[in-house]
């Protein structure tokens, strides 16, 4: 049972037209946004942020984004967004053999070098202690360029805001996400 009750997608019409974000990210508005609209500063704030974040303006295309959020979610143990972003991921172009395969990401041949970077610093920077060091921002920064590493790292942010929002609030699992979630 969640801790707060997450209200109609409609109930705020200033948040109203962000949900169109996540109706094209999942096919329907998330349960922690709904929630979050009970103050729509902070349903437009998180909406905002997470466009921004979830914008490709490198080469780190969505697929990987939502890798990167899959496995940061999986590092914190929350549930909810592993079965949000493994359901996006395959939504924005990842096989199912990819998707199979990501706790395999060393050592498969589906991975580029600059994917397993960008992987193995997702895991580190999510880990309480932060794990990253010099060899892993180092394999980093053979890949991916500074605005790249920016737009890796608020992924890895943004799943952390979302990891303790929805663990905390016990956040129910919309039907589309619990089939993701549970395959």
């Amino acid at each position: 049972m969640p801790l707060i009750t997450p209200l109609d997608q409609f109930a705020n019409p200033e948040v109203e037209k962000l949900v169109k974000f996540f109706n094209e990210t999942l096919g329907f508005c998330p349960n922690s946004v709904l929630t979050m609209q009970r103050r729509p500063a902070i349903a437009e704030a998180f909406v905002n942020l997470n466009m921004a974040v979830m914008a490709n303006e490198g080469r780190v295309t969505a697929e990987q984004k939502r890798l990167v959020g899959y496995l940061t979610s999986a590092q914190t143990g929350c549930k909810y967004c592993q079965a949000h972003t493994i359901l996006a991921a395959e939504r924005y172009g990842g096989s199912e053999e990819r998707l199979d395969k990501i706790w395999e990401f060393r050592t498969s041949d589906l991975f580029t070098d600059a994917e397993k970077a960008m992987f193995e610093f997702a895991l580190a920077a999510s880990s309480v202690p932060n794990a990253v060091d010099e060899t892993i921002e180092s394999e980093l920064k053979k890949h991916w360029d500074d605005g790249e590493v920016v737009e890796i790292l608020g992924v890895i942010a943004l799943f952390g805001y979302l990891n303790r929002w929805n663990d905390s609030m016990a956040t129910s699992l919309e039907p589309g996400a619990e089939a993701a979630g549970t395959k």
